[in-house]
């Protein structure tokens, strides 16, 4: 029996890292009423990103149950189970591949409504991303700007554009700025792939060290995503903690770890490059700062800002100066910040119950992508999570018919061990040997 018919619903969550299981598991309980009885599962898709116990810790999420999978021990366990509602927390490829395994292991049959979506700000490979999302119930956009980019693309490429979504990012949220912190305190959020070289992320470092030396009695905070050995959903291959060693630090510079939103509490002054923690910050009326000191570029990201009132350079920090966003820019990029946050995900839920309660069920699952509109791209796709052109699981596809033992377990960490330091290792030396 589908769980929406014993007045509580039943959500499930696949993510690829971290910051994904974060987006997923607080997308989740928005979506969901707050008067329902909701039960949550969580699956982690095992690979280089999967979250530590520290790190989905660190999220602050609970699910009443949490186990990692492989994406056809996922697909076996969602058809096994009755869920209402699914969300895929995961890179386009992955929700692409799940979709075609999912439209393939329930057929025409009943199933829940399925939503995916972006973590953050979508700066990048807008088009791909969204065609290798499109053929869930609801893809959803983080603001009005993304969701009439979102509609523009489908509708450009003939496919249906219905399930596109207006809500915000899940994550928003904390009490405004009302200032007067003691010390005054500055943090640079830091990011683990932008910029993506270390002559950058050394001038990035030295800029905020300086900070700190010329106003002393400031606290000034280098905000890091993840401690050494741990992956985040990018890789970083020049963490700041390495960066920092041997380096004379003032007195007034640290830095800190934990829930982003507890850093914001006692921030006066929000510095990044380009990370969502900027929204989150401009939510709460933060004074935010994107900087311009490597340029204004694509590949940085920062461009998305353009507009917002907040590009600054460190120069211009340096003198006292506190950027002022632009009203009119924060309203489209879903921050919020005028009190609006509690209603932005109301459309979203209304739209579920609508295709819970549907006449005949749900039809199955009709992505853009098929065998035959993209021959070329698609099988590659799918291959990559053991998946056949048509969504069925290959011979030989990795899947447990029962929880691994002792054995098991620890061939997995120690594959997965060499996997991580190849990537955070090894890759970087040939890749720079390739550039002598």
């Amino acid at each position: 029996m589908p769980a929406s018919a014993t007045n509580s619903l039943r959500v499930a969550v696949l993510a690829d890292s971290d910051t994904r299981w974060k987006w997923g598991a607080l997308t989740a309980q928005r979506l969901t009423p707050t008067a329902a009885g909701v039960r949550l599962d969580g699956y982690l898709l095992r690979g280089r990103a999967t979250p530590t116990a520290r790190q989905l810790r660190e999220v602050g999420v609970r699910a009443d149950s949490l186990r990692e999978v492989t994406g056809v021990e996922f697909l076996r366990a969602v058809t096994e189970e009755s869920y209402d509602v699914l969300v895929l927390a995961l890179v386009g490829g992955g929700v692409q591949a799940m979709l075609h395994g999912l439209r393939a292991a329930w057929g025409s049959g009943p199933r829940p409504v399925v939503v995916t979506g972006y973590v953050g700000v979508v700066y990048e490979k807008l088009a791909d991303g969204l065609l290798l999302r499109h053929g869930a119930d609801l893809v959803l956009a983080n603001s009005r700007h993304d969701a009439d980019r979102f509609r523009a693309v489908y509708e450009g490429v003939g496919a249906d554009a219905s399930a596109v979504t207006e809500v915000a990012l899940p994550f928003l949220g904390g009490a405004p700025y009302t200032g007067g912190h003691e010390p005054y305190t500055v943090v640079f959020a830091a990011q683990p792939s932008v910029p993506d070289n270390r002559r950058d992320r050394t001038y990035l470092l030295g800029r905020l060290i300086e900070h700190a030396r010329k106003h002393p009695e400031r606290e000034v905070l280098l905000k890091l995503r993840s401690k050494p050995g741990e992956h985040t959903t990018h890789i970083e291959e020049l963490p700041y903690q390495k960066l920092v060693q041997n380096q004379d630090l003032p007195a007034n510079f640290r830095l800190v770890y934990g829930h982003m939103g507890e850093v914001l509490d006692r921030t006066d002054l929000l510095v990044t490059v380009s990370s969502t923690a900027a929204l989150e910050a401009l939510h709460r009326r933060v004074p935010t700062a994107v900087l311009t000191d490597l340029g204004v570029r694509e590949v940085l990201g920062n461009h998305h800002f353009t507009g917002s009132g907040c590009l600054a350079s460190w120069d211009q920090l340096d003198a006292g100066h506190r950027p002022v966003p632009d009203e009119e820019w924060v309203a489209r990029q879903g921050v919020c910040a005028d009190g609006t946050y509690d209603t932005a995900f109301d459309s979203a839920r209304e739209r579920i119950a609508r295709l819970l309660g549907r006449p005949g069920g749900l039809p199955p699952l009709n992505p853009y992508y098929t065998p035959a509109t993209a021959p070329g791209y698609l099988p590659g796709i799918l291959a990559r999570h053991h998946l056949g052109p048509d969504g069925v699981p290959l011979p030989g596809a990795p899947a447990a018919d029962k929880a691994p033992g002792p054995v098991r377990q620890i061939v997995r960490r120690a594959a997965r061990g060499a996997y991580r330091h190849g990537v955070q290792r090894v890759a970087p030396v040939i890749r720079r040997m390739g550039e002598l």
